[in-house]
């Protein structure tokens, strides 16, 4: 398995994560907090909505460097291969190199262009 693949499956896996993450969370303070209202639990609704926070953040930094890591992981094609745009270069012909035909018949002396 190739490095690239393995980064792009904890991209995957990092990305759910954080869609699920995100989805828990509830800008007007509710969410998963609001369901811990009970007042002798052991993470009570103001660290529960700070470890989400915390997560996110872990998350969406963890996507951006593997994001990162997957680019440069990129597998290449063999070595010394150059570009199609260096090849068709390579193959042109250059200008100067092409004959100059004639376009039209040089008008000879017997026709009149009248």
């Amino acid at each position: 398995m190739g490095l690239y693949t393995l980064f792009s499956v904890l991209i995957i896996i990092v990305s759910v994560l954080l869609i699920l993450v995100v989805l828990v969370q509830n800008s007007k303070g509710g969410g998963l907090a609001a369901n811990f209202s009970a007042s002798n639990q052991v993470m009570g609704v103001r660290k529960t909505t700070d470890f989400l926070e915390k997560a996110t953040w872990t998350l969406a930094v963890s996507l951006l460097a593997l994001s990162l890591m997957a680019s440069a992981a990129i597998p290449r094609a063999g070595g010394e291969e150059s570009s199609r745009i260096q090849e068709q270069i390579d193959r042109a012909i250059d200008p100067s190199q092409i004959p100059n035909l004639p376009t039209a018949l040089p008008p000879d002396g017997n026709s009149n262009p009248e």
